[in-house]
């Protein structure tokens, strides 16, 4: 109780900095102006972009576990958007505990398997965030040797399933923590490697139409090229994996993209402010992941369902 208060405790105060900051520095109302001059229609289509791609990870989960979700997309649709909502509000995505909690009460998923579940998820989630970034460099100094790598780390996806047999082998009728766990991550993959890879089109259809948006957002407020935007908003992203945040990321996320951005040659105050910017946009998809999935009817008890 009393590290839960002072981590809130803590994100305030750093809420509270960044706003006292940016009032100081830049003024909210110079901040914000740039709001204006985005055509109606633009940030519409932004805005239905981000959500999009929080659709297509409850197409993802619903895939990942299709043998045991099947007839129950729109409960997974639910699922994800108040998964999703929780970890872009909580600090150190203490909201991905939500997912296990959820996966068994919906689905009556045992946790620890929904957890290892999530575990490969986020793997593939790094997995391309590194690929974004090899082409990102690509893109700042182009040569062949960037394609050639990205090529590579696709490649790496295919040894995934011709490692995990031998290992589960060698694993099996061995006792104790240190066999059982890497034995129960190795199980919760999907049953083939077509579903796997399968997951990483999810994947990659995910995060491309969130950084498409993300970084248009970004460009409107602070114009940049192509490669440094989509790495300031990698590293955004990246963001949660700090030990210390503001609430709801705030100071953090802009931070991050500032540590990113800053050594390129781009003015600290101009790219704080445009984070800031873009972290509205975010937060403003995030406020409405919670509504729309709390429309979509809770699915039945499971007991309820099997009996």
């Amino acid at each position: 109780m009393v590290s839960r208060f002072r981590d809130w405790a803590i994100g305030g105060l750093i809420l509270a900095a960044l706003v006292y900051w940016v009032q100081t520095r830049i003024g909210w109302g110079t901040l914000l102006a740039p709001w204006r001059e985005m055509p109606p229609l633009e940030l519409l289509t932004l805005f239905s972009l981000a959500l999009f791609s929080y659709g297509v990870r409850a197409v993802r989960v619903y895939d990942y576990f299709h043998g045991r979700l099947r007839g129950e997309f729109p409960a997974t649709l639910r699922l994800t958007f108040l998964h999703n909502f929780a970890n872009n509000l909580l600090p150190m995505r203490s909201g991905e505990a939500l997912f296990p909690i959820l996966m068994k009460r919906y689905f009556g998923q045992g946790m620890m398997d929904s957890a290892l579940s999530l575990l490969w998820i986020r793997g593939l989630d790094l997995h391309l965030l590194i690929l974004i970034a090899l082409g990102a460099l690509w893109l700042r100094a182009p040569g062949l040797h960037w394609p050639l790598l990205m090529l590579g780390w696709l490649g790496s996806l295919l040894l995934v399933y011709p490692l995990r047999a031998p290992l589960l082998s060698w694993l099996e009728g061995k006792q104790g923590k240190l066999a059982v766990l890497p034995r129960r991550v190795l199980e919760s993959l999907p049953a083939g490697q077509t579903a796997f890879l399968r997951a990483y089109l999810w994947t990659l259809i995910t995060w491309g139409a969130k950084f498409i948006a993300f970084v248009a957002v970004l460009r409107h407020f602070l114009p940049m090229p192509l490669h440094q935007a989509v790495m300031g908003v990698m590293g955004s992203e990246l963001s949660s994996v700090l030990p210390i945040h503001g609430l709801a990321g705030s100071g953090s996320y802009e931070l991050a993209m500032a540590a990113v951005l800053v050594p390129m040659g781009l003015a600290a105050d101009k790219v704080i402010g445009a984070a800031v910017n873009l972290h509205l946009f975010l937060l403003g998809v995030t406020l409405l992941l919670a509504p729309l999935g709390l429309l979509i009817p809770r699915p039945a008890p499971v007991a309820c369902r099997l009996g």
